[in-house]
C-alpha cells in the first residue's frame, strides 16, 4: 500500500519499535513487547493522532527504528481503549502481538532534532 493511512476495513494502530525487534517478531509470528510493555503487562499501541508525540516523547535520539501500521479490526478482543496520558484513550493490545495484523512496517529517520519522522499520510487517519 502506497499511502499510510490505506488500512482497508478499519482504523489503524501504530507501533514504534527496533528494526530488530521487528524482524525478531516476523521469524516468530507474534511480538512480545519491549521493556516498557512487559513492565506495565500490554504492548503500547498509538492512534494516528497520538504516534507522532508518542515518537517525541519515548524515542528521541534511537536510530533504527521502524513504525508498524496494524489493523485494529484484525486484532480482535485483546485491542483495548485506555485512558492515558493527559486522559486520552489508547490502543493497548493485551497478548502477544500478531504479525499477521501488520499492513505495512517503515523505516524512520530522526530528524534534526533527533525525534522519529513520521511517514506522509499519518494524519490521515
Amino acid at each position: 500500500m502506497n499511502d499510510p493511512s490505506d488500512v482497508p476495513g478499519s482504523a489503524a494502530v501504530y507501533k514504534i519499535l527496533t528494526l530488530a525487534d521487528w524482524q525478531g517478531a516476523c521469524a516468530t509470528g507474534t511480538y512480545g513487547g519491549s521493556r516498557d510493555d512487559l513492565r506495565d503487562g500490554f504492548i503500547h499501541l498509538s492512534a494516528a493522532h497520538q504516534v507522532a508525540a508518542t515518537a517525541a516523547r519515548h524515542f528521541r535520539g534511537i536510530d533504527g527504528l521502524v513504525l508498524v501500521a496494524l489493523d485494529a479490526g484484525r486484532l480482535g478482543a485483546g485491542l483495548k481503549w485506555e485512558p492515558s496520558r493527559g486522559g486520552d484513550l489508547f490502543p493497548h493490545f493485551h497478548g502477544p502481538l500478531p504479525v499477521s495484523a501488520a499492513v505495512w512496517s517503515k523505516p524512520l529517520e530522526l530528524g534534526p532534532d533527533g525525534v522519529p519522522v513520521m511517514p506522509v499520510g499519518i494524519e490521515k487517519c
